[in-house]
């Protein structure tokens, strides 16, 4: 067995048709081997032991890479996300819970390559929640056409992997979506430059009348701020000054404690009591 697995080392990397052939000549380990090598990992920190395991183990790896082929991403780079989830996995195997590895390694396999799919699908990352992830792995292959769910389907899908409606038709949405470039290529016509997000989505920041209205508005903004402050005594007004509407070098609580000859404490109560007058005032 050793020698079997010394021989790849040299694991060919240039095709991934001779790395899968490759790992497939490695020699499986018997349950026996597998304890041994496992338990030398966690008690002696062995590497060799550890690189036995994730060598013996490359194949399923490629595997279950296969079952996620339908995704439209390079099948090696799968592989490679796989092969990191499986050595987390021999990182974590614990050989006297009476399970064998690949039993233990496929969650962490599975879950490497579905970050993968979820970072690299889409430029917009289509499911961040549990139940989108969920939904996101689940959904094509529930579709019993290519058209769009009818509602029995909708209930259905939501039923059996514990979600709502709502969040089975949100998905449906953006799997049924693609994406867009902003800007049309040069090679595209007309009509196709037409519907590129560059031809209808203005940006208005810069137009004199949109500008002269945010100037208006924030010097309106000053004043109501400026005429709340007079509603302050003066050590209030200070405090509230110097703590935030300084641009530079603002007081600490304990700097105006010091200048005040009274405790932090009693700052910071002024100060959120003249927060509170302000925010009335500016109702």
């Amino acid at each position: 067995m050793t020698k079997g697995l010394e021989l790849q080392l040299a694991v060919p990397t240039g095709s991934i048709e001779a790395y899968t052939s490759a790992v497939a000549q490695v020699p499986l380990l018997s349950a026996e081997e597998e304890v041994r090598l496992a338990t030398r990992l966690q008690e002696d920190g062995d590497l060799d032991a550890a690189r036995q395991l994730v060598l013996s183990h490359l194949r399923f790896v490629v595997h279950i890479a296969r079952s996620y082929s339908g995704y439209g991403l390079p099948h090696a780079d799968l592989i490679q996300e796989g092969n990191i989830g499986l050595m987390k996995a021999v990182k974590r195997f614990d050989p006297t819970m009476g399970v064998r590895l690949v039993s233990f390694a496929v969650y962490w396999i599975r879950a490497e390559m579905h970050e993968f799919i979820l970072r690299n699908w889409r430029i917009v990352k289509v499911a961040t929640t549990k139940a989108q992830r969920k939904l996101f792995f689940n959904l094509r292959s529930s579709k019993k056409h290519l058209g769009w769910f009818t509602n029995d389907e909708v209930n259905a899908v939501a039923e059996d992997l514990g979600v709502s409606k709502r969040e089975v038709l949100e998905m449906e949405s953006r799997l049924s979506g693609h994406d867009v470039a902003f800007d049309a290529r040069d090679d595209q016509d007309d009509e196709q430059v037409m519907v590129a997000p560059s031809t209808y989505l203005e940006d208005i920041r810069y137009e004199p009348s949109r500008q002269l209205e945010e100037a208006d508005w924030s010097a309106h903004n000053v004043e109501r701020l400026q005429n709340a402050m007079l509603t302050l005594d003066d050590r209030s007004r200070d405090i509230v000054e110097r703590r935030w509407l300084k641009e530079d070098n603002k007081a600490t609580l304990q700097d105006l404690a010091d200048e005040y000859h009274v405790s932090a404490e009693r700052i910071r109560q002024l100060e959120s009591n003249a927060m509170k007058k302000l925010k009335s005032a500016l109702l």
